[in-house]
């Protein structure tokens, strides 16, 4: 063991074992007051990620009823529309209806009066074709005695006829 305490070597490298010890207390606390530090910033960091995944969360939650809310919300505006358009088809359906029957009921009575005019101008024609015909007939047919003898009958039915 002597030979080693007597070696150059040896006590280099004791003082630089020394020397190292020397630098590295100061260093140390330094590079543990630096780690400390590291270590309070990574759970600072932490800390804020964890608090901002617990905020989304609850932003995720909100955004996830707003959307059931506005979900449920189109649903009863489509229902309304639908009830609103099935009302509105059914008046027009009635209103139609409606419509056509007055149509109808005028068409109906514009082919009565029509048919109502054609019977008179009918009747009219006929009384037209009977009188020529009479006039006719009896212009053809009698004389001007029994013509005489045919307006003194008249004449004297003639009370009979008046009441």
């Amino acid at each position: 063991m002597d030979h080693i305490l007597q070696s150059p070597e040896f006590w280099v490298a004791i003082g630089f074992i020394i020397l190292m010890g020397g630098l590295f207390k100061p260093a140390g606390k330094a590079i543990g007051a630096a780690l400390d530090g590291r270590a309070a910033k990574i759970k600072a960091t932490l800390d804020e990620a964890a608090q901002l995944r617990e905020e989304a969360q609850h932003l995720l939650a909100e955004y996830q009823r707003k959307q059931r809310d506005a979900v449920k919300e189109l649903e009863e505006i489509l229902a309304r529309a639908r009830d609103d358009a099935e009302h509105q088809a059914q008046e027009a359906t009635e209103n139609l209806e409606r419509t056509l029957a007055r149509r109808e009921e005028m068409a109906r009575e514009k082919i009565a009066m029509a048919e109502a005019e054609a019977l008179q101008e009918v009747r009219e024609i006929a009384i037209d074709v009977a009188l020529a015909a009479a006039r006719k007939l009896i212009t053809d047919h009698l004389d001007e005695t029994r013509a005489n003898q045919l307006i003194d009958n008249a004449i004297a039915e003639l009370p009979n006829k008046v009441h």
